[in-house]
């Protein structure tokens, strides 16, 4: 089966509705058919969690977070040691954020297909590393 992770930003969009929010919509109907397993690290639903906090508040934020967990996506909790060392070894030759290491490592080390907008961080890893990028914008 086809592991596809999704960055904070597809996930931001898709409960924004911003451009390209239809494309995260049809990923998120792949899931529900079970033609592909949907995940995020714990660690970049956090960065969609604290982005909710700060356009509205916590509570809403909770909410919306309860919402996020009936969505068919797999949540990964923590970092086993293979993406902890990889997400390390990106970090550190890419100069990437920590979100941005992780879901990459995720993708290497579970050979997903990687969901995001974020050119600037991304396309200097895609072009080295083993992975590969659903450009959702």
């Amino acid at each position: 089966m086809t592991v596809v992770i999704l960055d904070a930003c597809a996930l931001i969009a898709f409960l924004s509705g911003e451009k390209g929010a239809e494309k995260i919509k049809d990923i998120l109907q792949d899931a529900i058919n079970g033609n592909i397993t949907l995940k995020i690290n714990q660690i970049n639903l956090l960065e969609v969690y604290y982005h909710i906090i700060n356009i509205y508040d916590q509570k809403t934020a909770n909410e919306i977070l309860e919402e996020i967990k009936e969505l068919p996506i797999e949540i990964i909790n923590g970092l086993n040691d293979d993406v902890f060392q990889e997400a390390g070894r990106i970090k550190s030759q890419y100069k990437i954020s920590l979100g941005d290491s992780i879901v990459a490592a995720e993708c290497i080390i579970g050979k997903g297909t990687l969901v995001t907008s974020d050119y600037t961080d991304f396309e200097k890893v895609e072009k080295t590393e083993n992975i590969k990028i659903n450009w959702f914008r």
